[in-house]
C-alpha cells in the first residue's frame, strides 16, 4: 500500500495518547452501545442506526439535543477496516451506496491505532476535497468537536482499562 501523506492544505489531524489498549478503543468504535456514549459532543445524545464495520458497510448515526427528537448526523460507508488497527470511512457515499453531497463538508476519515508503552497512539486524519472545504470544517470547530469526542472516547476506555 502506498505511503499515506498528510496535506496541510487539505487535511485536518488529531493525535492523542489514550491510556487503554487498542482492543478497548476498537470495541468503543465497533459496539453501538459504546459508540453512542462518545460519538457526539456532550450534552448532545447520539443514536447508532447502522454500524456494519466491514468494507462497504454502513455507518449511520443520528443526534438529539433533548433525547426525544433525533436528526440525521452521519450517513457514511466504511472503505477499509483493519481489525484493531485502522478504520476509514467517508460521507461522500451514503450507507445505501448513493453519491452524497453531505453538509457541511464531504470527508474521508482515517482512524489509526498503534501500540504505545502507555496505551495506544490514536491518530485521526480527516481528508477534504479542496482547501475551501478543509478551511470550512476547521472554522466550524473541527478541533473542538473532534477533540471533545476523542476526549470522551479516552475517558470511556481509560475508565475500563483502570477497572
Amino acid at each position: 500500500m502506498a505511503e499515506r501523506t498528510i496535506d496541510p492544505e487539505l487535511d485536518l489531524t488529531l493525535h492523542r495518547l489514550i491510556r487503554a489498549s487498542r482492543g478497548e478503543i476498537w470495541k468503543a468504535w465497533t459496539d453501538p452501545s459504546l459508540l453512542e456514549r462518545w460519538w457526539v459532543p456532550a450534552p448532545t445524545l447520539a443514536r447508532v442506526e447502522v454500524l456494519d464495520v466491514s468494507p462497504g458497510g454502513g455507518f449511520v448515526t443520528s443526534m438529539s439535543e433533548d433525547g426525544q427528537e433525533f436528526v440525521p448526523h452521519t450517513d457514511s460507508v466504511f472503505l477499509l477496516v483493519e481489525e484493531q488497527r485502522r478504520l476509514v470511512f467517508t460521507n461522500a457515499v451514503t450507507s445505501s451506496w448513493r453519491p452524497a453531497a453531505p453538509q457541511p463538508v464531504a470527508i474521508t476519515a482515517e482512524i489509526m491505532l498503534d501500540d504505545h508503552l502507555d496505551g495506544t497512539d490514536y491518530r485521526v486524519i480527516v481528508r477534504h476535497g479542496d482547501p475551501a472545504d478543509r478551511a470550512r470544517h476547521e472554522e466550524l470547530g473541527f478541533f473542538d468537536g473532534w477533540g471533545a469526542v476523542t476526549a470522551a472516547l479516552a475517558t470511556l476506555v481509560e475508565g475500563v482499562a483502570a477497572s
